[in-house]
């Protein structure tokens, strides 16, 4: 089952011969060996490249162990460098390699050489990676499918793969269970065994526990607002447990570090100006977050919230929560200044959206609620409403547009209507 990963694909192609190393990067089992090793690759021979200039090394698989050693790589890749037309070099688990960061530097330094190169241990998965390369890195950020990535392959109806999508996230793995068993013991090992053990393991915590304490809170308020100080004051008052809120910000880090959680900061609309506390924090793929939960609370309005973050994010936006203080009265006259919420203002260029994520929309009451915080921005930017009842997506008497979460999941261009 081949899924098309165009997205990354694309900015491979696009970063093809530019003297940086391309570094695929993203949460482990997102994709980041097959995007390499077979759609770059076919796209290569495509293109007319001799298989023979394409030089390929997973580090991790048992009869390429001796190249980890980078003084039986690097004399190897030279001597299979002849010549001065253009050889790929594509690297898997580069993280295996010993000196790695200088093995890649030395090979950048030839003119005839193009490197790119995967890694998927909590070191090497790091925001900072690119540091390592002193300038000399170029980020290909990959993320878990887009739901018009899973349903490419999905054999059912749309509202099927939702359900699907919504419960077992998409990690492309998970599509090659058959069962409901098969899926969850998947993501529950996975996450116990391999992300989390990754977390302890680079930073050396102690008490693991406490990451997963706040593992559980965080995967049972996506979308909430918060921050290390009231998550410190729940644990005290819930768990009846003391976690200082420098912690608690430390280990947010490091699953942010790792691509587990992504955040979004508040931003004022009208005052032009960021708030830094507190955020929203999402999960980077549903099937992860329910595997925490032991696939329990399964609310679809914020899971649906939680798909839209990752899709935006996906399509290349910088993704804040808008907010928009209104000046207006209380019971007794009296002046009081509110705030509203807008769930995303979406910033790409000079192109801005702001959008709101409801589940359902069954009355006028309900649109004019959802919509106040959007008409009160004082500007001309687009705006939108992303539901899960719409049939056609439209635009209603305020000029918003109302837009079905499968029209605005399955056309790339969706926000462009």
């Amino acid at each position: 089952m081949e899924i098309k990963r165009d997205i990354y694909l694309n900015k491979l192609i696009s970063k093809r011969n530019n003297g940086l190393i391309k570094v695929v990067t993203g949460v482990r089992r997102c994709g980041k060996s097959y995007l390499l090793f077979t759609l770059f690759k076919n796209y290569l021979l495509s293109a007319g490249i001799d298989e023979q200039h394409i030089i390929e090394i997973a580090f991790d698989a048992f009869e390429n162990r001796q190249f980890r050693d980078p003084d039986v790589l690097y004399p190897y890749l030279k001597e299979k460098i002849q010549g001065d037309d253009m050889y790929y070099v594509l690297l898997d688990e580069v993280q295996l390699l010993g000196e790695f960061e200088a093995v890649l530097n030395s090979l950048i330094r030839m003119k005839n050489v193009d490197v790119y190169v995967t890694g998927s241990n909590a070191k090497f998965l790091s925001k900072d990676v690119i540091t390592e390369f002193r300038g000399r890195g170029d980020e290909v950020h990959m993320y878990p499918l887009s739901f018009a990535e899973f349903m490419s392959v999905y054999p059912g109806t749309k509202q099927d793969g939702w359900n699907e999508y919504m419960i077992y996230g998409g990690l492309p793995l998970v599509l090659s269970f058959q069962t409901q068993e098969e899926k969850i013991t998947f993501l529950k090992s996975l996450f116990e065994e391999t992300y989390i053990s990754d977390i302890v393991g680079r930073h050396k915590i102690r008490n693991r526990a406490e990451l997963e304490e706040l593992l559980n809170v965080l995967s049972s308020a996506i979308g909430s607002l918060t921050n290390p100080s009231k998550l410190s004051a729940t644990f005290k008052s819930v768990k009846q447990k003391t976690i200082s809120k420098t912690t608690i910000k430390n280990y947010l880090d490091y699953l942010m570090d790792s691509f587990l959680i992504d955040s979004a900061v508040r931003y004022d609309i009208k005052g032009k100006k960021y708030i830094d506390t507190p955020v929203k924090y999402y999960f980077t793929d549903m099937g992860l977050r329910n595997a925490r939960l032991n696939f329990r609370q399964l609310e679809e309005t914020h899971t649906m919230e939680n798909i839209i973050f990752n899709e935006l994010k996906i399509r290349g936006f910088n993704v804040d929560v808008g907010v928009v203080t209104i000046n207006s009265t209380n019971g007794k006259g009296n002046g009081i200044r509110k705030q509203l919420e807008i769930d995303f203002v979406c910033n790409k260029g000079s192109k801005r959206y702001y959008i709101q994520s409801a589940y359902a929309i069954p009355d006028q009451a309900k649109m004019e609620q959802e919509q106040r915080s959007l008409v009160m921005t004082g500007d001309f930017f687009k705006k939108v409403i992303i539901t899960k009842d719409a049939p056609a997506s439209y635009y209603n008497d305020d000029g918003v547009l109302i837009m079905s979460i499968y029209d605005f999941l399955l056309n790339v261009d969706s926000l462009e209507m």
